[in-house]
């Protein structure tokens, strides 16, 4: 496994691959990998001779400071997962090798950045944007692969992929989750053990939704209602957002569902009282599918 520091070197080695008729599927990273991390490793093997992941903990996506000097950084740990992963390349960039001006130039996400996380985060997608764009040009791949747990920046991506004309083809992998039900992040492990219990409460509040769905609810407020009545159950629970909204613009869903309808949800868990220490931010998220009955059948489906 070959590690590479600047985009000179990685872009060389892009040419001379490609030269050669191997294909490159690239998996962009922060670092602090997991499972989850893994599985797109996986899916990257899949449909590419080389794989090559990027480890950059991005401070333009930051918009707390507490919360990049915070985020988890176990490079040794990352490379030594990578290798038995089979990556063949990792791209562990400095800073000011990514931002090398003192006047950057960003990529500008359009209004499908505004929803969700945008809302809370200001400033976030533009920060991803110009990351992933920057990666994109390093390291020339065929294919970038990205977790669906991220699902706003997976379909931001994917839009300015194509809004730009990149010659690549963004790739989803799915949620991997813990035995509990809770999505594997690199911030669970911050969360405080009685906070840990609690955070499955996202994962029930998915399954309240579906289940309702599945029962004939159409209503978008009774179905918004199951789900913030479920995560009320965890008291250290703060709701960010949980919204209903078309999985392919982001744009808030109609009263009445009637095709599949994205859920995310972005919850807060606080520390037990008397316990110090921030909170921890968690998101998740899944495509509601309606039944298949007369009234639903003759939709398009996802």
């Amino acid at each position: 496994m070959r590690v590479i520091e600047t985009i000179a070197e990685l872009q060389t080695l892009s040419d001379r691959e490609r030269a050669s008729g191997a294909t490159i599927a690239l998996v962009p990273t922060m670092g602090a990998l997991h499972g989850g991390h893994l599985s797109l490793v996986d899916e990257a093997h899949k449909r590419a001779d080389r794989v090559w992941v990027s480890i950059f903990v991005n401070p333009a996506q930051f918009d707390d400071t507490s919360d990049l000097s915070g985020y988890p950084r176990s490079l040794d740990n990352d490379l030594e997962r990578c290798r038995a992963a089979g990556v063949d390349v990792v791209f562990t960039p400095a800073s000011d090798e990514m931002y090398p001006a003192a006047d950057p130039t960003w990529v500008e996400p359009g209004e499908i950045a505004q929803f969700l996380c945008g809302r809370s985060r200001p400033g976030h997608f533009r920060g991803v944007a110009t990351i992933v764009a920057k990666l994109l040009l390093a390291a020339k791949p065929h294919y970038a692969v990205f977790g669906e747990k991220d699902f706003q920046q997976l379909v931001v991506i994917r839009r300015m992929v194509c809004n730009l004309g990149f010659d690549l083809q963004i790739l989803g992998g799915a949620i991997v989750r813990e035995p509990d039900g809770l999505a594997l992040s690199s911030r669970n492990a911050k969360l405080h053990p009685q906070a840990r219990r609690q955070a499955t409460a996202l994962v029930r509040a998915l399954d309240a939704a579906q289940s309702a769905l599945e029962s004939g609810e159409r209503d978008a407020l009774r179905l918004l209602h199951s789900v913030t009545a479920e995560i009320a159950k965890a008291p250290l629970a703060r709701i960010d957002y949980a919204e209903l909204c078309d999985p392919h613009t982001l744009e808030p869903a109609p009263a009445r569902l009637r095709d599949s309808t994205l859920l995310a949800l972005a919850v807060f868990f606080d520390p037990p009282a008397g316990v110090e220490g921030d909170a921890v931010r968690l998101i998740d998220n899944r495509v509601l599918q309606l039944r298949s009955d007369s009234h639903d059948a003759d939709r398009p489906r996802d």
